[in-house]
């Protein structure tokens, strides 16, 4: 029974923490927009994920996700994270291939950044409400109704 409220909790975690690394990547393209030869970059999220909890997530169609991105946990042992909370490392970045070229070699489309950040944020929330209700119904069924 702990080991499933664990799980469920971690996962959840997990989730908001590449959700926070997304923005930082997507915050850093956005902020590079006029740097001459930048590369934008981003990592698939779902794969991640999946790294980053071991599940194993599929496409509607049946197929696997997630063997683009590699997430290194900084986990030794059982429990432990580092000193900066985080329990997970960066998830590998991946080039984001131009729409449209630039003459300055740079890759960032400031429309797709803006995009891809708001979504993000909003999962991002939504992940936090999600944990919130979790915790919240945890609550009540240790506390009872009264």
């Amino acid at each position: 029974m702990i080991n499933r409220l664990t799980n469920a909790l971690d996962f959840n975690a997990q989730a908001l923490l590449l959700r926070a690394e997304r923005t930082r990547v997507l915050a850093s393209n956005i902020a590079n927009a006029d740097t001459p030869n930048y590369k934008a970059r981003d990592f698939d999220f779902s794969g991640a994920l999946a790294q980053a909890t071991g599940v194993q997530m599929k496409t509607a169609n049946g197929a696997a996700v997630g063997s683009a991105a590699v997430v290194t946990p900084l986990r030794t042992a059982a429990g432990y994270q580092s000193a900066a909370g985080a329990a997970t490392g960066s998830p590998t970045l991946l080039y984001r291939t131009p729409l449209q070229t630039a003459l300055d070699a740079n890759t960032v489309d400031m429309d797709m950044e803006r995009a891809a950040f708001a979504d993000n944020t909003l999962r991002y929330e939504a992940g936090l409400r999600f944990i919130n209700g979790q915790i919240r119904t945890l609550m009540t069924a240790i506390n009872g109704q009264s």
